[in-house]
């Protein structure tokens, strides 16, 4: 399993989808049917989606890390 990060390439709104489906080893659009399912039922699962995209940290590219000297 890789980092809890937001992927910079295959993300459509905010990256937590594309993320999470890394994380967990499953397509990212398997990911993205499982939210909109789970937004048919009762809960807070928008306002986790919104919290995750503030904290969740950006996943880091290897350019920036080379032009930095990271």
């Amino acid at each position: 399993m890789s980092a809890l990060a937001r992927p910079r390439d295959g993300r459509w709104i905010g990256g937590v989808c594309a993320g999470l489906a890394r994380r967990f080893g499953i397509s990212a659009n398997t990911m993205r049917i499982i939210f909109v399912v789970s937004c048919l039922l009762p809960g807070p699962q928008f306002l986790l989606y919104l919290a995750l995209w503030v904290l969740l940290p950006n996943e880091k590219s290897s350019t920036a890390s080379a032009a930095t000297g990271w």
